[in-house]
């Protein structure tokens, strides 16, 4: 029962691993073209959540951390997040600034860090 467990839970960090570097290399391609468009990055990963790029970091140090839970990950995981969280808002704040209404209609219908369950319709 325990090497199952164990097995589980190292398939887990994997999986978030992998998925948060998929994102992060999705996220970061659609907001490079974005800045060479002097654009809002609305398109890719960006149209589910704000902050993809900031999610890929993080589930990549949650897998690190199912990996290799020491008190020194467990007590710097919350730490960072708190670091990222804190940056998002900070980016936002110049993102509004930068685009004004744009950004104001794309914040509030794009959730910042968790994305929305796609509505099923009687299309899909």
């Amino acid at each position: 029962a325990i090497i199952c467990v164990e097995s589980c839970i190292l398939s887990a960090s994997y999986i978030l691993i992998f998925y948060g570097f998929v994102l992060l290399s999705k996220a970061w391609r659609v907001l490079y073209k974005a800045q060479q468009d002097q654009t809002l990055a609305t398109t890719g990963p960006y149209a589910r959540i704000r902050h993809p790029q900031y999610i890929g970091f993080i589930l990549i140090m949650l897998g690190f951390f199912l990996q290799w839970p020491t008190l020194l990950t467990l007590i710097m995981l919350p730490i960072l997040i708190w670091m990222y969280t804190r940056l998002a808002k900070s980016e936002e704040r110049d993102s509004q600034k930068e685009f004004g209404e744009v950004w104001n209609v794309y914040a509030k219908e794009t959730p910042a860090f968790i994305p929305r369950r796609k509505k099923l319709t009687a299309n899909t």
